[in-house]
């Protein structure tokens, strides 16, 4: 299954989530992405049929580990380039908002350079 840039959103979710909570359900994603119950049951029945989380007998979803491996690459494209464009003067809503759209169509060979570069400058 070749995800789209929802699934990929509905991932980094999980993920964020997972990290402040114990347990992960299909209302903590509607919270936090502000869709609707319905959208997000579809949406976590699609991703489970296609192995990237587990949803158990009482509600609660984890991610498997192509979920995982998805999830932690999105949610480390967001934070490198929300940080390089604050460092260019952008207001943190906004890096963070271009680095969320940004995220899901960088390449990988672009984000590569992005950190390296990054990378160079924070080590001067």
């Amino acid at each position: 299954m070749n995800l789209q840039e929802s699934g990929e959103m509905y991932l980094e979710t999980i993920l964020i989530l997972s990290q402040k909570k114990k347990d992960v359900r299909s209302i903590d994603i509607c919270d936090e992405m502000g869709f609707s119950k319905p959208s997000i049951s579809r949406a976590m029945h699609l991703l489970k049929d296609g192995g990237y989380i587990d949803i158990d007998e009482n509600g609660f979803i984890t991610l498997r580990e192509p979920g995982r491996e998805i999830a932690e690459k999105i949610y480390e494209r967001h934070k490198v380039l929300t940080e390089l464009f604050a460092a260019l003067g952008v207001d943190e809503a906004t890096a963070s908002e271009d680095a969320c759209r940004i995220e899901h169509v960088i390449s990988d060979k672009t984000f590569k350079a992005i950190k390296k570069h990054m990378k160079e400058k924070l080590d001067k």
